[in-house]
């Protein structure tokens, strides 16, 4: 059996977003049960030179939206990166799956060899479809959704494996 790109990128993109949204929602409560400004945790960072929890929301869902459109050769959505609570962060994330929703396998598949080109502050890197996803794209969102993960968990939020990997029925 085969795995297609469509199969590869945006089932697996929409499924890392929803359980990033379940943890969110998660973060939410425990602000509210605990009395936390949710502002706290939305600015937490694990380390002074990392990027705080709601930048890791911004970039999993700029690399999920770009890794799509990029397959599909067609151009990205602009989000203005304005989200600052958690039912905004929440609602960037539905958007983002919403999105996702319109790609058929039709559009992504056979991009394996499109050239996709990444302007980068280093300068421009090419890659082929199937590197583009498997060498960066997926990496780097699944890095994005890690790190906003451990972010909350290191918060004491009450999250675990399970919430991380999401419901393994619908997989």
């Amino acid at each position: 059996m085969s795995i297609s790109m469509y199969q590869a990128s945006v089932p697996v993109l929409m499924r890392g977003l929803t359980n990033l949204q379940a943890i969110l929602g998660k973060a939410q409560a425990h602000a509210a049960e605990k009395q936390i400004e949710p502002s706290a945790l939305i600015g937490a960072r694990l380390f002074p030179d990392m990027l705080p929890l709601v930048r890791q929301v911004y970039i999993a869902t700029d690399t999920a939206k770009g890794c799509a459109a990029r397959l599909a050769g067609v151009d990205i959505p602009k989000y203005d990166d304005v989200e600052l609570t958690f039912d905004e962060l929440i609602a960037r994330i539905e958007k983002t799956n919403a999105y996702l929703k319109e790609f058929t396998a039709a559009q992504i598949d056979g991009s394996e060899e499109r050239t996709i080109t990444l302007k980068m502050k280093t300068g421009p890197i090419e890659f082929s479809g199937v590197n583009y996803l498997l060498h960066f794209a997926l990496p780097n969102f699944f890095f994005h959704i890690t790190t906003a993960y451990d972010i909350l968990r290191h918060s004491g939020v009450e999250i675990g494996k399970n919430d991380y990997l999401g419901n393994r029925k619908s997989a």
